[in-house]
């Protein structure tokens, strides 16, 4: 296996993380970068093993519009800071990736500026897509070209022209050779030329033995992109957007069917790159409509299948939403020693550090085959199997603490990674009891590794960064009744008379199932799900009410479809 299957990355946006500038004056260079030295031993002892960090060279201003693919952008400082960046992240043991971009350069890059002097006698004019001298453009060049995304600022490489192709991957063979980087990420991958991907793909496998590519993927079947011919791993975006929705919407069904689906797309050879927030999406702090799912999100980021990744800051639970069409908020400056003691004083930061010890320290949380032990709308069971041995992980998104009784195979005793606390294998069989709005990683005893240090039940506050501790929840081990398996108090407060009448009222819908189920509305979406719960037994009250309850078309589309 390659390094990057037992990676759990740190995601940096540099030029936001030390304050640098919005605009680039090209003046001398300001080693800010060294400002992220600290960090290093931070990014260490909260579990990470490699650094995802850009876009880090010449530009014009938020690092996309590259001007010079082989100077280190002067907001940051020089080469040589760029080279001893990453030599101390080698020496921590920490892999560092950079962000490739390469769809488009800014206007100030080399072969721009040839063609704005010499016109139709530049011999760089097919470097970019569409160059018409008959046209114009928003600068008034007296030329126009096809630009990035609707802005003329970005002009869009023609990646068809083997001059531009050759130079891309002389780029790589130099980042490599100057700053001994160990992979890259390909920026708005999902809209590359196949054919310029494998010349890429080509050049990973010649400078460096496990040199990894992995690309910016939203939408579309993710093995088009991830296989043997093109690159390595892919952004999980599916899983992202479930991740906050399954718990905003409480319906573990979302998550489930994603994990599903994407498997059935790239199989189990493939680890696609996990996140719950980035430089380009609002953070996971913000988006989550009750803050105690933190705990919860974060447990299945860390033993789903895929590489899981922490959005700089996140792992302290800052806030970062989109104002205005403006990502400054997603990107702010961090200073070290504000946060130097978090892992002390924040609960947050302690559960990340927790979660990457567990991790980085259970091989099956990386190489384990996933398999699915219980799932409902609220509280959802999976185990990571490998060697015969199952570690199981057990997520609560309701007010409510909740009973599992679960398949555990023959371990004599299973350890709570996070509680500490311990339950025995009945006929092989486990009964645990979960928080709400909380999560549990079980351990056999026998893999249970010592160095992990559990840490008491994290209660998330709903104002922005304020977090607090509880005392930890004893897990009973008296064997429990069949009807607590699945109660709350939501179901115990409903009457069997109310019951009666919703049933009646969801009988008075009719579901077509000759349309699609986009094509359903809100209500027969309802009913659709609730006549296949009951094709599987019994529709207690509170499953009758989750499903009222849930008034997203979407979110009701993926769970009915997460049916047999």
């Amino acid at each position: 296996m390659a390094w990057y299957d037992e990676a759990i990355f740190y995601h940096i946006y540099p030029l936001g993380m030390t304050g640098a500038p919005k605009q680039n004056s090209y003046g001398e260079p300001v080693s800010r970068l060294n400002t992220l030295l600290p960090w290093i031993s931070h990014i260490k002892e909260i579990g990470c093993n490699a650094i995802y960090i850009g876009p880090l060279f010449e530009s014009v201003g938020h690092g996309y519009e590259t001007t010079d693919y082989k100077k280190l952008d002067s907001r940051l400082g020089t080469n040589e800071d760029l080279t001893n960046f990453v030599a101390e992240c080698h020496k921590q043991g920490i892999r560092v990736i950079l962000d490739g971009v390469f769809n488009h350069t800014g206007r100030d890059f080399f072969a721009f500026q040839d063609i704005k002097q010499n016109r139709e006698n530049s011999q760089y004019k097919d470097w970019y897509c569409n160059v018409n001298f008959w046209g114009n453009n928003s600068f008034n060049d007296g030329f126009s070209y096809e630009n990035w995304g609707g802005y003329d600022l970005l002009a869009k490489l023609n990646q068809h022209n083997p001059a531009v192709k050759d130079y891309i991957c002389d780029v790589i063979r130099f980042w490599v050779s100057e700053f001994d980087i160990d992979g890259i990420r390909l920026d708005a991958a999902d809209v590359m030329d196949f054919e310029y991907m494998k010349a890429l793909r080509r050049v990973a496998n010649e400078v460096k033995p496990d040199f990894w590519l992995m690309g910016e993927v939203i939408h579309g079947n993710y093995s088009r992109w991830a296989n043997e011919g093109t690159l390595h791993s892919v952004t999980n975006y599916m899983l992202h957007k479930a991740l906050f929705s399954g718990h905003n919407d409480h319906n573990y069904f979302e998550v489930a069917h994603t994990i599903k689906y994407v498997s059935g797309m790239v199989g189990n050879k493939l680890n696609l790159y996990s996140f719950v927030d980035n430089h380009d999406v609002e953070r996971i702090y913000t988006k989550l409509s009750n803050k105690a799912h933190f705990v919860p999100v974060h447990v299945m980021l860390y033993t789903l299948p895929g590489i899981p990744s922490i959005y700089y800051g996140s792992e302290f639970g800052i806030e970062g939403r989109k104002e205005r069409s403006s990502d400054d908020s997603l990107r702010p400056a961090l200073a070290y020693d504000d946060y130097k003691d978090a892992i002390e004083t924040n609960s947050c930061t302690k559960l990340i550090a927790a979660l990457g010890k567990i991790r980085r320290n259970t091989p099956a949380l990386y190489y384990g085959e996933y398999r699915e032990l219980l799932l409902q709308t609220t509280h959802f069971a999976y185990a990571r199997v490998m060697d015969g041995k199952s570690v199981i992980t057990t997520v609560n998104n309701s007010d409510n603490e909740v009973y599992m009784d679960l398949q555990a195979g023959n371990s004599g005793e299973y350890v709570g990674a996070l509680t500490g606390e311990k339950v025995s294998v009945n006929g092989g069989r486990i009964q645990v009891k979960v928080p709400a709005n909380y999560g549990e990683i079980w351990i056999p005893a026998e893999m249970f590794d010592k160095s992990f240090a559990p840490i008491k039940n994290v209660e998330i506050d709903k104002k922005p960064e304020v977090v607090k501790e509880v005392e930890g929840v004893k897990i009973e081990e008296d064997k429990m009744k069949e009807s607590e398996i699945v109660t709350s108090k939501k179901e115990e407060s409903k009457t069997k008379e109310t019951l009666k009448k919703e049933e009646t009222k969801s009988e008075k819908v009719v579901v077509d199932w000759s349309k699609s189920y986009e094509e359903m509305t809100i209500e027969e979406l309802q009913e659709a799900i609730l006549e296949k719960m009951r094709k599987n037994g019994p529709v207690t009250e509170y499953m009758l009410g989750t499903v009222r309850d849930n008034n997203h078309h979407g979110s009701l589309v993926s769970w009915v479809r997460s049916f047999n």
